[in-house]
């Protein structure tokens, strides 16, 4: 966690998360020494949602596995971790996660629009035409593939 705060982007600019890294150290602070702690769900997802604001796909999705995994019925981590796993090429995973979204939350137009992508992607695409148009007629747009 340490290693965020003075860390940089390949262009020379501070990554998004350092800071939540940076106001990380003093917790606990006890006899004047920080105590480290272990990092609570909420800070993760913060973290989660920086990195994945920065393009950190997969490393946004090790910290949402954890998330995910103490918070089962949070459909936004669970949909933002599959995210993650699209956009960092992992599918079987993001196909996964969004399926389990879906039985969740019925009508998350979303999740079923990057389902259909998702799909897409790799190489279903009859099998995306479904989800695609389910999509389409949740959130009152066409969805083409």
């Amino acid at each position: 966690m340490t290693t965020r705060f003075t860390s940089y982007r390949p262009d020379g600019e501070p990554t998004a998360d350092r800071w939540a890294g940076a106001l990380h150290l003093f917790d606990d602070i006890g006899d004047g020494v920080p105590v480290m702690g272990e990092e609570s769900a909420a800070r993760r997802w913060e973290r989660a949602e920086l990195l994945f604001g920065e393009k950190g796909y997969a490393e946004a999705a090790k910290l949402l596995v954890g998330v995910v995994a103490e918070f089962p019925e949070h459909v936004a981590a669970r949909l933002l971790l599959a995210r993650a796993y699209y956009h960092s090429a992992q599918l079987r995973r993001a196909e996964a996660e969004l399926r389990t979204v879906i039985d969740r939350d019925p009508v998350e137009h979303y999740a079923h629009l990057m389902l259909g992508r998702t799909l897409e992607r790799q190489g279903r695409a009859a099998e995306a035409a479904p989800w695609l148009r389910m999509a389409g007629a949740l959130s009152g747009e066409a969805v083409t593939g």
